[in-house]
């Protein structure tokens, strides 16, 4: 507990355990459309981090803020429990992976609970259990029985110290490492179970444009992974080989052809590693396809344009991918960087057969490709009876006249390797028969249950002889369980639908249910499984609307890709030993003031830096609002309903507004900002005068209710001690109807005017001003100032000299119009005369309490004319007497 300050332990304690005996958070099952908002579900780790904390807080506010907005909320948490890290800790520690999770749960359930985390925990998941991962195996099974499985060779990534396959956004950095333990990754061929995501890759892909929803950044890279290109396959004769099938998205550049390239593992440069030792060793130490610059060898062969006959050099190069096209390109260096920087490192042609689209009558110019490429489409030079059309039109024509040519589409997706050699996942429901081959276990046999671990190298499964033993379904004939689990992902490609019914027995969702609750109205995790988990969710879901009744083909609506928790501009980490713990900082400040002051940071999006002392100051925030609530119901105060009452209650709505503005947006850090600000306003009511107790407890209240999502205990208390019988996450949310343009037009003249006084102080060096007279420009300025914004005349003194009530105001007009003129593009709308008056009348208990001296606010008719030719619109004249 902190040294000073409420008993935030004590609070806590009191109001969870309120919650859990009133049941506030669980969801009914009869509820016809819930709002559904689900964060990541996390891994069992075994204690909760800053990023845990950061997300589940955005989560649960937003489901705190929908629930008092009048929503059925459905907001659940579960684990994704399966996983190599847990077999990994089980056998350093001489357990199993299952007990090691459990007790993560556990431990890590408290901390959830401890944070308040408003869930309806009778829907809790965890993926490691039989009754959720035998749906896993159903839908493996539903998927190969409708053509979405696969089995074959594969080359695969390899761990040798995970002793796993990966799949390639496991693969992380240059250096190739294995994400779970940074060990360099090898290549391997295995037999594998893969699921033909490709099937859906073009619908993946088009839909992308519907999900409005989620952050462009996410989309597009989708977009990128999925990697659709429009092309020509055609066929380069290598010498030997005969004809060799390119991809190219720019046939019309066939011309400017002058080498042709294959990637390191195409059968041909396998072939020529055998007997060439530079190949061999290029391709065994030297290719690097993240590197940064391309490199290659050159091979003894040559290949034959189809266009031109002309013989061009073979390269195998490190920047033709196998799974990018069909492994072996054409290159043109003039209109391709990658291309070009490759052939000046070699010494090779850069041949301009694409020029930039020239003027009518004239002829196109070459561009100067030596330097750099030129990519762009254009017109055809030095391309013989092609020379002269349009890239567009070139490339149509030349796949219709080459032979071996045709429209070909190509995407860098590739289908998703769910095979994993290790034991702590899902069993992949097959057994394999010597004589009918491999073979879906019944589904009345489901689940295939993990036998017990054992702790050894290599996989477990394929140590476990009894278990691996069984017959064949087909034939009755001796046989063995498929070893390999899946990969974790299919956990999470679906998790979000068994919340719905997590009891089901029968199914792995309750459609009708599904069908109604879903999609997930609000989504949040880390973008770094904008691909991944993602991706493979999308997937899921457009299979099983296709295939099991569900009638939504995406599964989120709304994403949110909440950013990190740093310090000191790093991101937390043990290795780094800059890790804040959650638990401490809830013992010490309580979870109200962990949430309060993450929330407040920055936009839920951006990283934003942990600070001590940003903790501090959240904590006094929150005992200085009790004590104001506390000191509001001991003393009832009696004060009058006059003109600062009134600026109070403009405050009081103007907040709840823009604070629900900034909620339904998730920009919670600008909603608190708000409330705080009203905050400050009512507590300074309260230091100037007598407060009006009906608008200052309305005041506490609007608070108290704004802050309750974010901190969710003490305003509990708080609303308590306001004299309310029912949860304060149960009440209904503040409204207000005002106009958020006319209040920020109001704020701002107000404030403008405090700072004008205060600069007028500071420069005339007043000390003790005695009374401060604040004069309200004449109504002709406000007129001109509407013209001037309004007007797109050159000539802007003319058309206000053309209006006669400006006009005879002489000088003064011309004055004031050559201001305008000077600052036409900077001009915005202020407060009509009489709403500025009344703005400024009702704030000047702002200024009279900060120069302690009385406030008069004058009307343009009222004043001297030495005063009205300093006020203008939104910046009225200060006079102050000393």
């Amino acid at each position: 507990m902190s040294d000073a300050g409420y008993d935030h332990a004590t609070v806590e304690r009191r109001w969870q355990e309120a919650w859990d005996d009133a049941d506030v958070y669980r969801t009914p099952d009869d509820v016809d459309d819930p709002t559904y908002v689900l964060g990541m579900y996390p891994y069992p780790s075994g204690k909760l981090h800053m990023g845990h904390v950061r997300n589940y807080t955005i989560t649960d506010a937003y489901a705190r803020y929908r629930r008092m907005r009048g929503d059925e909320v459905l907001h659940p948490m579960g684990w994704d429990a399966f996983g190599l890290p847990a077999e990994n800790a089980a056998k350093e520690r001489d357990t199993n992976p299952r007990d090691w999770t459990f007790d993560c749960i556990e431990t890590m359930t408290d901390q959830m609970e401890s944070m308040g985390f408003g869930y309806d925990w009778d829907r809790e998941i965890a993926t490691c259990t039989p009754d959720y991962y035998q749906w896993n195996q159903w839908l493996f099974e539903r998927f190969h029985e409708e053509g979405l499985v696969e089995r074959r060779d594969a080359e695969v990534n390899w761990c040798p110290h995970c002793e796993t396959v990966l799949a390639d956004e496991q693969v992380e950095g240059e250096a190739e490492l294995c994400w779970r333990c940074d060990t360099p990754v090898e290549q391997r061929e295995l037999e594998q179970w893969f699921l033909k995501i490709t099937e859906y890759a073009d619908e993946l892909l088009e839909a992308i444009d519907d999900l409005e929803g989620w952050p462009n950044s996410v989309r597009q890279m989708q977009r990128n992974w999925i990697g659709r290109q429009y092309g020509t396959e055609l066929e380069f004769d290598v010498e030997g080989y005969g004809g060799v099938e390119a991809f190219t998205t720019r046939v019309d550049t066939i011309y400017g052809a002058t080498f042709f390239a294959l990637a390191p593992d195409h059968p041909i440069s396998e072939d020529l590693a055998a007997a060439d030792d530079d190949v061999r060793q290029f391709i065994e130490h030297e290719a690097d396809p993240e590197g940064d610059e391309p490199n290659g060898v050159e091979t003894s062969l040559t290949a034959t344009n189809p266009v031109t006959g002309e013989e061009i050099p073979v390269y195998v190069a490190d920047f033709v991918l196998s799974d990018v096209g069909t492994g072996a390109l054409m290159a043109v260096p003039g209109h391709d960087e990658r291309d070009h920087a490759f052939a000046e490192k070699k010494g090779l042609d850069i041949v301009p057969v694409i020029a930039p689209e020239p003027d009518d009558g004239e002829e196109p110019t070459a561009p100067d490709v030596e330097a750099e490429a030129f990519t762009d489409d254009g017109v055809l030079i030095n391309s013989g009876d092609h020379s002269g059309l349009d890239s567009e039109t070139a490339r149509a024509r030349l796949t219709d006249e080459i032979d071996s040519a045709e429209e070909a589409t190509q995407y860098q997706l590739r289908d998703w390797g769910i095979s994993r050699q290790r034991y702590w996942g899902t069993p992949i429901p097959i057994i394999h028969c010597s004589d009918c081959g491999p073979v879906t276990v019944p589904e009345e046999e489901l689940p295939v249950e993990l036998p017990e671990f054992i702790n050894t190298t290599g996989n477990p499964l394929d140590a476990a002889e009894e278990w691996k033993r069984t017959t064949c379904p087909d034939c009755g004939g001796e046989a063995t369980r498929e070893t390999d689990t899946m990969d974790t992902f299919v956990d999470s490609s679906w998790y979000f639908l068994r919340y719905v019914s997590p009891d089901l027995e029968d199914a792995p969702f309750d459609r009708e249910r599904a069908n109604d609750w879903m999609p997930v109205d609000q989504y949040v995790g880390g973008i770094e499984h904008a691909v991944m988990h993602l991706l493979y969710s999308r997937f899921f879901t457009k299979v099983l609307a296709d295939h099991e009744g569900l009638e939504h083909r995406e599964p989120f609506t709304n994403l949110l890709a909440q950013g990190m928790v740093q310090l000191e501009g790093e991101k937390m980490s043990k290795s780094k030993g800059n890790v804040v713990s959650p638990q401490r900082i809830v013992d010490e400040y309580g979870a109200d003031t962990a949430r309060l002051f993450m929330m407040q940071a920055a936009q839920p999006e951006r990283d934003f830096d942990w600070s001590e002392e940003g903790v501090r100051s959240t904590y006094a925030f929150l005992d200085r609002l009790k004590g104001m609530v506390e000191t509001y119901v001991d003393t009832e105060p009696a004060g009058d309903d006059d003109a600062i009452a009134s600026y109070v209650d403009a405050e009081i709505d103007a907040t709840i507004a823009i604070a629900t503005d900034e909620y339904d947006a998730l920009t919670f850090n600008k909603a608190l900002r708000e409330t705080q600000d009203l905050t400050r306003t009512l507590r300074q009511y309260a230091d100037y005068t007598e407060p009006h107790a009906e608008t200052y407890e309305r005041g506490l209240a609007a608070v108290v209710r704004l802050l309750a999502p974010v901190a969710p205990h003490l305003t509990e208390e708080l609303y308590e001690t306001l004299g309310n019988d029912e949860f304060v996450a149960e009440t209904e949310w503040p409204t207000a109807e005002v106009d958020r343009d006319y209040v920020t037009k109001r704020r701002r003249l107000v404030e403008n005017t405090r700072e004008d006084v205060r600069d007028i102080v500071e420069v005339a060096g007043i000390d003790d001003p005695k009374a401060i007279d604040v004069v309200i420009a004449p109504e002709w300025k406000y007129d001109a100032l509407e013209i001037a914004i309004e007007s797109d005349a050159d000539n802007l003194i003319g058309e206000l000299m053309g209006e006669p009530h400006i006009r005879e105001q002489g000088d003064a007009a011309a004055d004031y119009g050559q201001d305008l003129q000077a600052e036409r593009e900077a001009l915005s709308m202020t407060l009509d005369p009489d709403d500025e008056f009344a703005a400024l009348e009702s704030a000047g208990w702002l200024i009279e309490r900060e120069f302690e001296a009385p406030v008069r606010v004058v009307r343009a008719a009222e004043a001297d004319d030495d005063a009205l030719a300093n006020a203008e619109p939104g910046r009225p004249a200060i006079e102050i007497d000393d």
